[in-house]
């Protein structure tokens, strides 16, 4: 079991992209305005352990329903595309309640630890050594949980127009990776 650096980096990039914590900054403010507090470690962890069950076990949960990794990888590869373009486009395709809690549902579980993300992990164990990919998890959810804790400290840093500019160039990122997937699974 070694560590890969570049591995490492690597999908760490690409789950800051596909969780977009930053982007889902104004999100996350009005669920805190709607809820009145974010509980920041209970969604932290929860989105963590989701994504690490997930990673390890999601590819025998596909296994009973009858699909392969390359067949979830595809699938994965429009969602992520789906994401990418609300992001680049402006456009809400994907819409959510607020519910009275809001530190689990809908925080950790989709807006952290999504289909997208969840897609995201099984592509990428398709390419990346698993030690790698905790690694790169856990890395993203230490700034997750960092970025939940300071979200009216980074909305006035950042601004409006800081935050529209972030989640742009998250979603031109995100494009790339979908269209890397889909490539790669389908040989094309």
């Amino acid at each position: 079991m070694e560590f890969n650096l570049s591995q490492i980096l690597s999908t760490s990039m690409v789950l800051f992209a596909i969780i977009d914590i930053l982007g889902a900054i104004p999100v996350v403010i009005q669920l805190r305005s709607k809820a009145g507090h974010i509980e920041s470690e209970k969604a932290t962890l929860v989105a963590t352990a989701l994504m690490i069950i997930f990673l390890f076990a999601g590819e025998s949960l596909l296994k009973i329903i009858g699909l392969d990794v390359k067949s979830f990888a595809i699938a994965g590869s429009f969602v992520i595309f789906v994401i990418a373009m609300e992001m680049v486009l402006g456009l809400t395709i994907f819409n959510e309640d607020a519910p009275e809690t809001v530190s689990i549902v809908p925080l950790a579980f989709p807006l952290i630890a999504g289909a997208g993300t969840m897609t995201t992990l099984l592509s990428l164990k398709t390419e990346y050594a698993p030690q790698n990919i905790v690694a790169g998890i856990l890395i993203n959810m230490i700034f997750v949980y960092i970025v939940l804790k300071n979200t009216e400290r980074l909305e006035k840093l950042f601004g409006q127009s800081g935050l529209n500019v972030l989640r742009k160039a998250f979603g031109i990122i995100l494009l790339a990776i979908a269209i890397k997937l889909f490539r790669s699974n389908t040989g094309l």
